[in-house]
């Protein structure tokens, strides 16, 4: 019985410990799941939370964004994330693709006068409406628009903006945010050229203002490019007021430009070192290399050196070695004489010298430059520029040595040719032929010393005479076929004025902007060609200026002409009047063949309709063509 008892109780209570281990487990199970269904709605809570922040800072961010969007495009919201293609172009006016003018008209950015875009580069994907953050953007710069023919999706950068966006990288499948802004106009501006030798151009910040016309923008950093005949110097923007990022677009500018950095000095052979006179200077040139140097003539000089009929003698005198050099001389605006661009020269073998007469025409006051070619192997040199004192024999002692002469009973050699007293031609005539020889080749004759006539050659195909060592460099820079940029081959002095007159691609100083610019094909403008202009000059001269007399517009080609026929009241009796009609009008008498047809161009420029209160004008530009012409003496009563 108490075993049964005992039994009974041991699994009661064995039970009893299931029951509440089972109670136990379930209290447990239902703790974790609430703690469970706590954290989720904890952790639930935290992301509504976080989005609710997120969203908050984005609408915030959105309004900053749309704050600074309708501040910096004064009252226009506009970008557009696409993907950026090189095109050609200068400057910095981009090409955007027509939805953009829809846009843009449609937000009133037509009304607002010339339009500004920010560009940033995005790397990714970009944002889709959002601006990107400052760690995807790589480079930033400002441009105008040129036009609005890309295609969808894309904008077409010229190399100005593609360079200064892509300076560092070279993007697979660049991205860029084009934003609208606004910018304040330029008041100041300070740039920094890569490399010396900017400030030598003539009259740079002219030249600089003709590169600025090309642009609408400037921003702090961008590299600027400015063009000069071959040559591109490159500008960093350092410094701009009133802001980093400038309109240059009808607003006067202060410009400072600062020097280079004293590293770039040494490894660029474009660079003019200055000489003076009477001081020799040390150089050195590599083959195929040239090294600059510059000497001026103010007026005071250049009165001194016609008045004493002086001259100036530039003289290079290489050190013996085996290395040779060629000379070259030129005038501004034509900075870098070159083997083909040049006004004086010298080839001779060695040392060297060239003499520049005040009876030369192209002479005068001015900025020459020197150029020292390596024509063979490294060379030192040592080159000076002197005026050159010219002494003449008074009158009194050339006419009685003349008169001498002439009294003097004298007979010609059979050999030298030369006039010899009678008395002495048998003894001279025995010396001369055993030991002078004359040279056969036609019009020499010179006379040489036999032991000289055989180092004494000609040219067969020129004539010109030389030297033995001297021919091997004659061939080579003068009979060698050069090829022009333009297509055509010629030699050495054809090529010169070919590259001085008619080369479409020859560099000229244009009479309207001053710089050194490819001059081009002939004008398509009739007038044009009349006044000689060239096809960069037709282009340049049809900008406008205002007259400062009466304030109209006019055309810069127009200005001398318009001064003339408006701002004269008897033009006849003006000293210039003649001259300047008839650089207009006089080379018509070598394109017509009959009165009629230059009364038919002449109809055809109606000069009396530009300038309406001129009637008389038409019937002066006859007179004064046939005042030029010796064909049509019967123009005169018309």
């Amino acid at each position: 019985m108490d075993f049964e008892l005992r039994r009974a109780k041991e699994r009661l209570e064995r039970e009893q410990k299931q029951w509440m281990e089972k109670a136990r487990l379930k209290v447990e199970k239902e703790r974790k799941a609430r703690q469970e269904a706590k954290n989720q709605r904890d952790a639930i809570e935290a992301v509504r939370r976080s989005r609710r922040i997120d969203a908050a800072k984005a609408r915030r961010k959105a309004e900053e964004q749309m704050q600074e969007s309708l501040l910096t495009g004064r009252g226009i919201v506009f970008y557009r994330l696409l993907e950026a293609v090189p095109c050609q172009g200068n400057g910095d006016k981009i090409k955007l693709p027509p939805s953009c003018f829809t846009e843009l008209s449609d937000h009133g950015a037509l009304d607002k006068g010339p339009m500004y875009f920010q560009l940033l580069v995005v790397h990714g994907e970009g944002s889709s409406g959002t601006k990107p953050t400052g760690e995807e953007n790589q480079g930033t710069t400002h441009s105008g628009v040129l036009e609005f023919t890309a295609d969808e999706g894309s904008v077409g950068l010229p190399p100005h903006v593609w360079n200064n966006l892509f300076a560092d990288i070279t993007p697979k499948s660049p991205l860029v945010e084009v934003r609208y802004v606004g910018l304040s106009k330029g008041t100041y501006a300070k740039l920094q050229p890569e490399r010396a030798g900017f400030s030598d151009l003539p009259n740079h910040k002219a030249i600089l203002e003709t590169s600025l016309r090309q642009h609408a923008t400037l921003s702090q950093g961008d590299i600027l490019t400015v063009n000069y005949g071959e040559l591109a110097y490159k500008l960093r923007v350092l410094e701009l007021k009133p802001s980093s990022s400038v309109s240059v677009l009808e607003t006067d500018i202060e410009v400072d430009i600062v020097n280079p950095d004293a590293s770039s000095e040494k490894s660029d052979q474009h660079v003019l070192l200055l000489l003076e006179f009477g001081v020799p200077q040390s150089g050195m040139v590599d083959e195929g290399n040239f090294v600059y140097y510059k000497f001026s003539i103010d007026s005071s000089t250049w009165e001194r050196i016609v008045a004493e009929n002086s001259s100036i003698e530039v003289k290079l005198e290489a050190e013996t070695g085996g290395g040779d050099t060629d000379l070259f001389i030129s005038r501004h605006p034509l900075i870098f004489p070159t083997r083909h661009q040049h006004e004086w020269s010298s080839h001779d073998v060695g040392s060297k010298a060239l003499i520049l007469s005040s009876k030369d025409k192209n002479f005068g006051a001015g900025t020459y430059s020197i150029g020292v070619f390596g024509f063979k192997v490294t060379t030192k040199f040592k080159i000076s520029v002197a005026i050159q004192e010219i002494f003449h024999q008074k009158i009194g002692q050339q006419a009685s040595s003349s008169m001498s002469h002439m009294e003097t009973d004298t007979e010609q050699c059979r050999n030298c040719r030369h006039y010899i007293p009678s008395r002495t031609i048998a003894l001279h005539e025995a010396y001369c032929s055993r030991h002078n020889v004359v040279c056969q080749h036609a019009g020499c004759g010179v006379v040489l010393r036999i032991e000289e006539s055989k180092n004494h050659i000609h040219c067969d195909r020129c004539g010109k005479a030389f030297q033995q060592g001297e021919l091997e460099k004659h061939m080579k820079v003068f009979h060698e076929p050069l090829q022009c940029p333009c297509g055509i081959v010629l030699e050495k002095e054809q090529m010169v004025e070919h590259q001085a007159s008619v080369c479409p691609m020859r560099l000229i100083a244009c009479r309207f902007c001053g710089d050194m610019v490819q001059a081009g094909s002939c004008a398509v403008d009739i007038r044009d060609k009349i006044r000689g202009l060239t096809e960069h000059e037709s282009v340049c001269g049809s900008r406008t200026a205002t007259c400062d007399s009466c304030g109209r517009s006019v055309m810069l080609k127009d200005m001398d002409i318009h001064h003339i026929a408006v701002h004269q009241q008897d033009w006849k009796a003006e000293a210039g009047a003649q001259s300047v009609v008839s650089c207009y009008l006089g080379d018509l008498i070598g394109w017509m063949y009959d009165f009629n047809a230059i009364l038919k161009l002449l109809h055809g420029i109606r000069v009396y309709d530009v300038y309406p209160e001129i009637h008389s004008f038409r019937r002066c530009c006859v007179l004064s063509v046939a005042l030029n012409s010796k064909h049509f003496p019967s123009m005169i009563s018309t």
